[in-house]
């Protein structure tokens, strides 16, 4: 735990770059609650608790990118000690300690415990559920299985991808509790129906989301088997308890089986990003624990090779873990964006957003943006929205032509942009009356300099 800790915190403001989804966090927890309750019932009702948990702190704290993302550091120590009691009790203390110490230096861990979101706070939260479930299932109280169904409910109202963990709960629940736990698991769902139904009426939220890349199929393939030859090797002692048993099949469950089934559902529609699941990383360290612990019982060539490997795999993991406290780390940095905006555009020039998301940079920055924003017609605020609104096609068109020289933001080659009638104006229009003059990049942005022919 106080290892999580350190690093959460080492290098946790990044230089106070803030990337997209947290300038969103930043944005919509700013505003009034009453303006914050309309906007979840257009836009983004999925992190509404989050939203609302994170007005509270900004409230009392301020807007910090400390005060951002310290929950999230809290919330992983929370879920690394969660990971390495649940080992203590299944397969004993140097189990135990070895899960907490795998899973505090997992990057994916690492990486979600320095944002402003809240996988950190469903991860902690998945975590004490499933240890709360394994002591049901032992004692089979009602106020255990309660404490369970609580904990599940609240991660799931905090993320619905939570909800997968119940698929790999159900695998490792003996016969003789299955009962009372389909009736956990029926309140779980039951309860997280109303934000179920509000969010599929907000689906064009995840439209940008591409199909599953086979690098990520490969990624999580190498990752699955490393899981199976960890529980292969923390399996291999003759006189394994029950416990131990209960160990390896809950952690192949919960590494496999959230992910498994986010990457098949995303056959039909894509759903998958790994910060949605990224609880499953219990899982795994679960079983890199139990096989550490197991091949120190073993002869000393194999206790030497453990140890070998376990320092290789610690230096592996040293690049990763000095890159993800800087600021280039993220995609879409906001920070960036709008300092590279001020650095390029004159007062007089016009701004037109190629791409509405790259507005979010207005989002955690309250100082007047350079230029003029030609197409807004009112702001995030005003309108209870993330990008606020434009004006007409026609009317932006008339904008536009009133003026020699345009900034236009657009995101950078490769990822998915708007396609419709206004986005056609924008381009169509540069395209027939100015010319490029420069191009420079911001992390996650493309930012292109137009002016009339012949006055670049």
């Amino acid at each position: 735990m106080l290892l999580t800790l350190a690093l959460g915190l080492w290098g946790v403001r990044r230089g106070d770059a803030v990337w997209h989804d947290e300038a969103v966090t930043i944005g919509l927890a700013s505003r009034a609650l009453p303006d914050l309750w309309e906007t979840l019932g257009r836009v983004d009702a999925v992190h509404g608790l989050y939203y609302l948990l994170m007005h509270c702190l900004f409230g009392v704290f301020g807007t910090d990118v400390v005060v951002l993302r310290l929950p999230s550091v809290l919330a992983m120590a929370a879920a690394t000690a969660g990971v390495a009691i649940l080992a203590v009790h299944l397969a004993g203390p140097r189990a135990g300690l070895c899960a907490g110490i795998m899973f505090a230096v997992l990057p994916g861990v690492q990486q979600y415990s320095q944002e402003g979101r809240s996988y950190a706070l469903v991860c902690a939260l998945v975590v004490w559920a499933t240890y709360t479930l394994v002591r049901a299932v032992e004692r089979d109280r009602r106020g255990m299985w309660a404490a369970y169904a609580g904990l599940l409910l609240a991660a799931c109202l905090l993320h619905e991808f939570a909800v997968l963990a119940l698929a790999a709960h159900a695998l490792i629940v003996p016969r003789a509790r299955l009962r009372i736990f389909a009736e956990t698991a029926v309140f779980v769902v039951v309860g997280l129906a109303p934000l179920v139904l509000v969010s599929m009426r907000q689906s064009s939220q995840v439209g940008w989301l591409d199909a599953t890349k086979p690098d990520e199929y490969a990624r999580f393939s190498l990752m699955a088997g490393a899981a199976l030859a960890a529980a292969a090797l923390a399996g291999a002692r003759r006189t394994r308890t029950a416990h131990e048993g209960r160990l390896i099949a809950l952690g192949l469950s919960l590494f496999l089986t959230p992910t498994g089934l986010l990457m098949l559902l995303s056959l039909a529609k894509p759903l998958y990003l790994d910060r949605y699941v990224v609880y499953g990383a219990e899982g795994l360290a679960l079983l890199l624990g139990a096989a550490f612990d197991q091949a120190l019982r073993l002869r000393l060539g194999i206790r030497a090779g453990a140890v070998i490997a376990a320092v290789v795999a610690c230096v592996a993991v040293v690049p990763a873990t000095l890159e993800l406290r800087t600021p280039a780390s993220r995609s879409d940095d906001m920070t960036t964006l709008a300092a590279t905006l001020r650095e390029t555009t004159r007062p007089d020039a016009g701004v037109v957003y190629l791409s509405v998301k790259r507005r979010a940079w207005e989002l955690a920055d309250s100082r007047p943006g350079a230029g003029v924003d030609l197409a807004r017609e009112r702001g995030p605020a005003a309108s209870h929205s993330l990008y606020g609104t434009e004006v007409p096609p026609d009317e932006l068109r008339a904008r536009m032509l009133t003026r020699y020289r345009i900034v236009a933001v657009d995101s950078p080659s490769g990822v998915e942009v708007e396609d419709d009638a206004m986005a056609r104006v924008k381009r169509d229009t540069l395209a027939d009356h100015f010319e490029a003059c420069s191009v420079r990049t911001a992390d996650g942005s493309v930012i292109k300099v137009y002016a009339r022919p012949g006055h670049c």
